[in-house]
């Protein structure tokens, strides 16, 4: 069994950078997913956030370079990484360049919100690898200053977050155009219907590397749900985070106003909080993510589209506010919590029309949440579970990734969420934070020492 990076053969200067990072034993997705890219093979990961996916696929990536070096081609790259947000494409580049710092390898960041003539200029000599959002690769792509005959590696990234943001055609026209013989890596925490199709498209006889088994949640996060009324939700949210001993929460509603309102009722009930969400600029989410991180801020509220930047160790609690209409996003908001080898908890309240929501998650989790003992002015006493809906609400068949007939959010939620997509497809005050010192694949529980999404058509 491999227990040390050096049991994988790789390059000595890349072992030094993994040592210089406190990187000894591999996780669990590492130790299985690096043998097979260093093979060559591709490969299909199933793994949640917090596993270690990043060095996963930048360690053995980095050792083909070193092994057969070239000198880059003007406007051209070796490796295309595609991510679907803009902070976790940083943390990516960041990945590679501290992997990679004793190598000459030359890494390049390709996101929307920052100029794209400067990005243009850095593709220019030509680079080893290049990161980015599938919406500014294609510009870059349609304006010619990116070609795509030398790509030896893709890589997709949180595969299954792409195809939420409306992501997925535009991953098949990047792929369409690549060269047939190349690598291919796919890594997604779920496994809906249309990225096993994708999959199935773009890899050749790919391995598969499955960590936690599709669509489950983590087992150190202790989840549970709060049957409430809606209208008790603000006195419910502010008697737990002055109850319950919480040291960091991260709060999820469905919508921006959503968020915005939350918070306004969290500061006049004397709890300190703020929201980050598509419509905060580039100076706002710093700020608030620096606080977060730092401690500093304790509540944060967020959207599901702007909490890929949100990858902070010492989130003890996640509290579902409203809960989602698309079951797989619950996966991804409580992976929040929990990192490190750490234990969390999830609080998901749940108002009567969100009780579709609730069946749809428990389906696809494969468990059913057990109800809180938390007070709430009318809520469902401790136990008591909601009515059975009638015969013509429930599943009829098994759900593959597509939203459940019967969880159709009200028309004007469904106005709202679009709302919510269309602002984090073109969120041009947003950009990757960098902290202080690189902190490379932040989410590796390997990690001894403490260890930051939006995304869309432009990146």
């Amino acid at each position: 069994m491999l227990t040390n990076f050096h049991d994988f053969g790789l390059a000595e200067p890349i072992v030094r950078a993994l040592a210089g990072e406190d990187y000894t034993t591999p996780t669990p997705i590492q130790t299985q997913t690096i043998p097979f890219v260093l093979a060559g093979r591709d490969v299909v990961g199933i793994a949640q956030t917090g596993t270690g996916k990043t060095a996963a696929f930048a360690v053995p990536i980095l050792n083909r370079l070193s092994s057969t070096p070239q000198a880059p081609e003007r406007k051209r790259c070796r490796v295309l990484v595609l991510a679907p947000t803009r902070e976790l494409a940083g943390q990516i580049a960041e990945s590679f360049e501290t992997y990679g710092r004793h190598l000459r390898c030359r890494v390049a960041l390709a996101i929307g919100g920052l100029p794209i003539g400067r990005q243009m200029r850095a593709l220019a000599p030509g680079v080893d690898v290049l990161v980015g959002t599938p919406g500014r690769i294609l510009d870059l792509l349609q304006q010619r200053a990116l070609h795509f005959d030398k790509v030896e590696v893709l890589v997709l990234d949180e595969a299954d977050r792409m195809l939420d943001m409306g992501f997925i055609h535009d991953i098949r026209t990047i792929v369409s155009r690549l060269p047939k013989q190349r690598q291919a890596l796919l890594f997604s925490a779920t496994m809906p219907g249309p990225i096993a199709e994708l999959a199935d498209q773009m890899l050749r006889d790919p391995a598969k590397v499955t960590v936690t088994p599709a669509a489950t949640t983590v087992e150190r996060i202790e989840q549970s749900v709060i049957h409430v009324d809606r209208g008790d939700k603000p006195a419910l949210l502010s008697k737990l985070l002055r109850e319950n001993g919480i040291e960091r929460a991260l709060i999820f509603t469905r919508t921006k106003h959503g968020a915005d309102k939350v918070v306004r009722g969290l500061v006049k009930s004397g709890i300190a909080a703020e929201a980050i969400h598509g419509n905060k600029s580039q100076n706002q989410r710093e700020r608030i993510l620096g606080a977060f991180r730092d401690g500093s801020l304790r509540t944060l509220v967020a959207t599901d589209i702007a909490s890929r930047g949100i990858d902070v160790t010492g989130i003890s609690h996640v509290i579902n506010y409203d809960l989602p209409n698309e079951p797989e996003s619950y996966v991804h908001r409580i992976g929040r919590t929990a990192r490190a080898g750490a234990a969390g908890t999830a609080i998901s309240f749940c108002a009567a029309d969100e009780r579709a929501f609730l069946r749809a998650i428990e389906k696809i989790i494969r468990m059913s949440l057990p109800a809180s003992g938390e007070s709430a002015t009318h809520h469902e006493p401790r136990g008591k579970r909601p009515a059975a809906p009638s015969p013509s609400r429930t599943h009829q068949k098994p759900y593959r990734g597509s939203r459940p007939q019967h969880a159709q959010a009200p028309a004007k939620k469904r106005q709202d969420q679009g709302q919510e997509q269309r602002g984090a497809q073109d969120l041009s005050g947003l950009a990757f934070l960098r902290p202080a010192r690189p902190a490379l694949d932040r989410r590796d529980p390997s990690r001894q020492r403490k260890s930051g999404t939006g995304g869309g058509r432009h990146g």
